[in-house]
């Protein structure tokens, strides 16, 4: 099964929201952020210090304060991207994966300290602290860029990238 995520992760990540039809009421409280910004929290994770999957998760939840529990289901397969990215090297340790960053993932997060630090500013934010709008459209702009740029040869993700925000102003203006 894992072999077949491996080979869709880029657009899983753009468009796993929109299946499990039914799910938008499941989650508790409000979005902590998509998966694009959580593969940088993961790495981040992994940069303090070497983890398992599930250490990943609870440490997740003790930085929100409780307030978000990243299924399996979303920190597995983002792991499984990173070790495809060489962001990350694996060894096993009884029957679980200990995760460790690897100098290209080092080298990633230094790129985009500004943009990890501020999700984990986010993160630790309290509950109910209204997110100023300015700030999220910052942040997005700042997605945009970092996805464009690592991906300026690749034409069919920049035009998944222009449809999702194409997508965001039609949801906006519906309102």
């Amino acid at each position: 099964m894992f072999r077949f995520l491996h080979h869709h992760h880029g657009f899983r990540s753009m468009h796993g929201h929109h299946h499990g039809g039914g799910g938008r009421g499941r989650e508790r409280g409000p979005k902590m952020f998509d998966a694009g910004a959580m593969r940088y929290v993961v790495l981040q994770l992994i940069a303090e210090k070497p983890r398992h999957g599930y250490e990943i998760i609870k440490e997740l939840e003790t930085r929100s304060g409780g307030g978000y529990t990243p299924s399996p289901g979303a920190i597995y397969p983002l792991l499984s991207m990173l070790l495809d990215m060489g962001h990350v090297s694996a060894t096993a340790d009884g029957n679980k994966k200990l995760h460790t960053i690897t100098p290209e993932g080092e080298a990633f997060l230094a790129e985009n300290r500004q943009f990890v630090d501020a999700i984990l500013a986010r993160m630790s934010e309290p509950e109910g602290g209204r997110e100023d709008l300015r700030s999220v459209m910052h942040e997005l702009k700042e997605a945009c860029i970092i996805q464009a740029r690592s991906s300026s040869h690749d034409e069919d993700k920049l035009a998944q990238i222009r449809a999702i925000l194409r997508r965001a102003i039609n949801d906006i203006t519906q309102l």
